[in-house]
C-alpha cells in the first residue's frame, strides 16, 4: 500500500470522511487513491479559502473534523485566512499539505518554500511525515491534535515521494478519546460565591457552551441568581430562536460592549475568553472588562465543560426549570422599498426552522439577528477570527455537513468577492444554500473606521479606496456564471417572492439585494 492510500484509510477510519480540496502535481497520489477509498467524500474548490472555509463550515456543524488538501506552500498561502477563522473558531481541522519530494529539496525549485513556518501560524500541530512507514501514524497524531480538547487546526505536510512509495499501512483508532480536565474547585467555589454574593455578574458563554444542554445549563445557572448572560461577540456556533435560552452578544464595537457591562462586578468565563476590542483606538481602553470586576474562570478551552456547569449549578442551586427560552415571534412585514431594517423583517419573517445562517452581513446585515430570535430554532455561524472572506465557504461546509437543512449565507457585497468561488462548488455538489446578496455598494465598515481610527477628514482619493463603485458589480450575473440561478430585489415584495422560492427549491441560489448604506 502506497502512502497517500494508507493517509486516506488513517482519515476514514479515524472519522474524518470528508475532504475539502484544491490539488496540484505534488498530490496527484492522494487524488488517484479516492477511486480506493469509497468512503472519503472529496469536494473540490477553485481556490484554497474556499476549501479552508468550508472545512471549519463542516467542522462547525458536524463538531467532527474534517480535512482539506492543498498544494505546497502558496496553496496553504491562499487559505490562511480561513485557517485563521477556524483556529479561532477551534474547528477541529486536519490541513494536508502537499510537498515536493524529499529528493527534490535541494535544487529549490520554483515552488519550493518554508511550508512548516508558514503553518505555525494557524496552526496547534505541524509536522512533516519524512518516512512512507510512518505516515499512518504521523497522520493520526494531527487527527488527534484536532480532535482536542481543545479544536484545533493540526497541519500534515505530505512529500511526493513519501506518498508515491509502498510500504504504509493505516493506524489503529485509538480505543478511547482523552477525557478533558475538570475545572478546579477552588475555582467553582469562587465562582459560586460571586454568583451568590448579592452583586451584578455577568456569564459569558463562547465555544461549546453556545449549544445544547450546555448553553441550556449556562441560562439556568444566570436566570437563578440574577446574572446576565452573554455570549461572545463572534461565536462560532450559537443556537438560537424560538425555544431556546435567549442570549445577548457583546456588541463589536468596544462602546456598545462597555455599555453591555457598565456595573458588572463579577465576570464569569464559560468556554470564552475575557473581552477586549477588536482593534486599538485612540484614547479608548482595549481591556473592556469594566474596572474592578473580578473575572473568574468557570471552564477553559482545555476544560470538561459540561462536567463544569453542572458542578456550579448544584453549588448554587440552578437547575432546567430555570431555563429561560425565547418567545415565537418575528417582526411584521414592511412593504416598499428595501433598506437594512426591511431585509432583517423579511428574513425573521420567513426563516426556515432549522436554518444554518452564515453571517457576514457585517454592516447591512446588523438587524437581522434582532429580527430572528424569536424565528423557528436555528444556528448562527459568525466571523469568528475577523478576516472576511469566510461567509460563502462556512455556508458550503454546513451544507454539505448538513444536507437535511437549508443554509442561508448572509453576505455582504465587499467581503463576498474574497470567495465567491465557493458558489460554483455549491452548484457542482447541490447544496441548499441561500445567499443574501445585501449590496451598498461600499465597503460600509471601513467608512465608519476611518472615522473611529482619528484619521484626517477623508479626502476623495481616501473615500474612493472605499467605494464599490465605478464600475457597479453585478453579482446576479456573476453567480450565473458559476451556474448558480440568481436574482435581483429591489422592493420587499420582490425580495419576499426571490426567498420564498430558493428556500422551497432544492439546491443554491443567490438573491442580491440593492440597499442603501446605514453609514
Amino acid at each position: 500500500m502506497n502512502g497517500a492510500r494508507a493517509l486516506l484509510e488513517t482519515l476514514v477510519g479515524h472519522g474524518v470522511d470528508t475532504c475539502f480540496m484544491n490539488p496540484g502535481t505534488s498530490e496527484m497520489h492522494f487524488v488517484a487513491a479516492l477511486d480506493d477509498v469509497a468512503k472519503m467524500r472529496s469536494v473540490l474548490c477553485l481556490f484554497e479559502g474556499v476549501a479552508t472555509g468550508a472545512a471549519d463550515g463542516f467542522a462547525r456543524m458536524s463538531s467532527r473534523p474534517a480535512a482539506v488538501l492543498l498544494h505546497l506552500g502558496p496553496g496553504l498561502g491562499n487559505g490562511l485566512a480561513n485557517l485563521h477563522n477556524a483556529r479561532r473558531a477551534r474547528s477541529p481541522v486536519v490541513a494536508i499539505v502537499g510537498d515536493h519530494a524529499t529528493v527534490h529539496w535541494k535544487y529549490d525549485a520554483q515552488l519550493q518554500s518554508d511550508i512548516e513556518t508558514v503553518a505555525r501560524n494557524v496552526s496547534a500541530f505541524v509536522r512533516t511525515s519524512h518516512a512512507t512507514e510512518a505516515l499512518g501514524a504521523d497522520a493520526a497524531a494531527a487527527i488527534a491534535a484536532a480532535e482536542g480538547p481543545p479544536g484545533s487546526v493540526a497541519t500534515l505536510i505530505l512529500p511526493a515521494d513519501v506518498s508515491w512509495s509502498e510500504g504504509a499501512s493505516p493506524a489503529p483508532r485509538p480505543p478511547v478519546a482523552p477525557t478533558p480536565p475538570a475545572t478546579d474547585d477552588a475555582q467553582l467555589d469562587a465562582a459560586a460565591a460571586a454568583l451568590r454574593g448579592g452583586s451584578p455578574c455577568g456569564v459569558l458563554v463562547g465555544g461549546r457552551a453556545c449549544s445544547g444542554k450546555t448553553l441550556e445549563l449556562a441560562a439556568a445557572i444566570a436566570a437563578a441568581t440574577g446574572a446576565k448572560l452573554f455570549a461572545e461577540t463572534f461565536p462560532a456556533r450559537l443556537e438560537r430562536g424560538a425555544g431556546r435560552p435567549p442570549v445577548e452578544r457583546l456588541g463589536y464595537l468596544a462602546e456598545f460592549t462597555a455599555m453591555q457591562l457598565e456595573g458588572t462586578a463579577h465576570l464569569l468565563l464559560v468556554d470564552a475568553k475575557s473581552p477586549v476590542s477588536f482593534f486599538a483606538y485612540p484614547g479608548r481602553p482595549s481591556d473592556l472588562v469594566p474596572e474592578g470586576c473580578q473575572v473568574h474562570t468557570v471552564a477553559g478551552p482545555d476544560d470538561d465543560v459540561d462536567t463544569a456547569l453542572v458542578a456550579l449549578a448544584e453549588l448554587v442551586g440552578a437547575s432546567p426549570v430555570h431555563t429561560p427560552r425565547q418567545q415565537a415571534g418575528t417582526p411584521g412585514m414592511p412593504s416598499g422599498a428595501l433598506d437594512a431594517a426591511a431585509v432583517a423583517a423579511v428574513l425573521g419573517a420567513l426563516l426556515p426552522e432549522g436554518a444554518i445562517v452564515s453571517d457576514e452581513g457585517n454592516t447591512s446585515g446588523l438587524f437581522v439577528a434582532g429580527a430572528t430570535a424569536g424565528s423557528p430554532p436555528h444556528d448562527w455561524l459568525c466571523l469568528t477570527g475577523g478576516a472576511i472572506g469566510q461567509g460563502l465557504p462556512v455556508a458550503l461546509g454546513a451544507a454539505v455537513a448538513c444536507p437535511d437543512r437549508r443554509v442561508v449565507a448572509l453576505e455582504a457585497d465587499g467581503s463576498s468577492l474574497y470567495t465567491p468561488q465557493a458558489w460554483w462548488s455549491m452548484a457542482r455538489a447541490g447544496c441548499d444554500v441561500t445567499t443574501v446578496l445585501l449590496n451598498n455598494g461600499s465597503y460600509a465598515v471601513l467608512n465608519m473606521e476611518l472615522d473611529r481610527v482619528g484619521a484626517e477628514p477623508p479626502g476623495p482619493r481616501a473615500k474612493d479606496m472605499l467605494d464599490l463603485g465605478r464600475p457597479d458589480l453585478d453579482f446576479v450575473s456573476l453567480a450565473r456564471g458559476m451556474g448558480v440561478p440568481a436574482e435581483r430585489a429591489t422592493t420587499v415584495e420582490e425580495l419576499t417572492t426571490a426567498l420564498a422560492r430558493s428556500f422551497a427549491t432544492p439546491g443554491p441560489s443567490v438573491v442580491e439585494v440593492l440597499v442603501p448604506s446605514i453609514l
